[in-house]
């Protein structure tokens, strides 16, 4: 059966609209994220909290007895179980100071258990198998919220032995599983004047705008929902405000979904010598000529002998053998045809460099104006 022309350009014209709409559908999907990702209510921060304390039972790793912190911490602990020790005969080569710190979720009740991490504050080589004391943790306003105790995890193992020495991972920081006690409530206020406030984790203006048109097609806060600034919305409650309903409204309102729109960003990081692009990051056409300069200053120690028969002792001289290497490449333009992290990365490979020059490239880039992006340096 024959069909006319105008029906097959038609259906042409239909499959390219269904494999629009299923682009349009994946690239919403892509760049779509729910609230509570993105977000928090205000009144559900958590609380850090910090302490000093004891960790003893160290095979011969602790602090030096020349830490008077470390020997006045122990006599002061030996007092309140009735022990007089003198500090000057202290040998104490088991115990260390330690910092212990966390960070308390909110809404937590009393007798919940939390992870706290120990790191050594003097000259202790090793925490391995050491316990800790009972510590008090305080919040920053002084406020004892539980005690820490355990034994200690480290992850790591650090031996030594006539010199010699075999370490794995860090040993002078390690972690007490379940080791702080909660015997205070952290008092939090979610809702103080009949209103709800979501705070952006990162301030935008147009996320904030999305938000704000989500939470209105909720039924009940079509008129409800106000912009504060570019990171915080207020929510009014709707009549009647009991318990329930208000937990149904942020469970509702943390799981909507906006479309986001991330800031093109080039993060840097020195000292490790890490380039990261972010998605909408573009460059704009530049020619890039790059070459690295290399200085080796070599020390060299020269004996000369004194003559026969003399009893002049032998002179000692030095000299320095300097070498200099500069790499010279050519310049390479930058065109960058397809507009995405891949093209991108493309472009850069050409310039076959390494990352650390590839950060002194990126800052020219984004001097000359044709990085189009926000530079971060670490």
């Amino acid at each position: 059966m024959q069909y006319p022309i105008k029906y097959h350009k038609l259906k042409y014209f239909k499959r390219i609209l269904y494999i629009a709409m299923i682009l349009m559908i994946v690239s919403v999907e892509l760049f779509s994220a729910r609230i509570k990702d993105i977000a928090s209510f205000q009144g559900t921060n958590s609380v850090q909290v910090i302490g000093y304390g004891l960790v003893v039972g160290l095979n011969q790793t602790g602090d030096n007895q020349l830490n008077s912190y470390t020997n006045q911490s122990v006599i002061n602990m030996l007092k309140r179980f009735g022990l007089t020790a003198d500090n000057k005969r202290s040998r104490m080569r088991n115990v260390a100071a330690v910092m212990v710190t966390t960070t308390i979720p909110s809404f937590l009740k009393t007798g919940a258990k939390i992870d706290v991490q120990v790191a050594s504050l003097g000259d202790a080589t090793s925490l391995q198998g050491g316990n800790l004391l009972m510590t008090p943790l305080s919040t920053p306003d002084g406020k004892i919220i539980g005690n820490a105790q355990g034994a200690i995890s480290v992850g790591g193992y650090d031996f030594r032995s006539l010199g010699s020495q075999v370490s794995k991972n860090f040993v002078t920081a390690g972690r007490v599983p379940n080791g702080l006690i909660l015997s205070q409530e952290i008092q939090n206020e979610l809702i103080p004047d009949d209103k709800i406030r979501l705070s952006l984790t990162e301030p935008d203006f147009t996320s904030i705008t999305r938000i704000q048109n989500q939470i209105q097609t909720i039924a009940g806060l079509e008129n409800n929902v106000e912009i504060s600034d570019r990171a915080t919305v207020e929510i009014t409650l709707p009549d009647p405000k009991n318990n329930n309903e208000v937990m149904n409204l942020i469970s509702q309102i943390e799981n909507l979904e906006i479309q986001i729109d991330p800031v093109a960003k080039v993060v840097i990081n020195e000292r490790t010598g890490t380039v990261v692009i972010g998605g909408k990051v573009e460059l704009l056409p530049a020619v890039v000529a790059h070459g690295g300069l290399e200085i080796t200053i070599q020390r060299q120690v020269v004996v000369p002998q004194p003559a026969p028969f003399t009893i002049l002792p032998p002179r000692i001289a030095e000299s320095a053998d300097i070498k200099a290497e500069e790499e010279i490449n050519q310049a390479t333009p930058l065109e960058i045809i397809n507009p995405t992290v891949d093209g991108i990365a493309d472009a850069l490979n050409l310039l076959q460099v390494k990352p650390r020059d590839l950060i002194a490239i990126f800052q020219a880039l984004k001097e000359s104006g044709s990085l189009q992006a926000e530079l971060v340096i670490q």
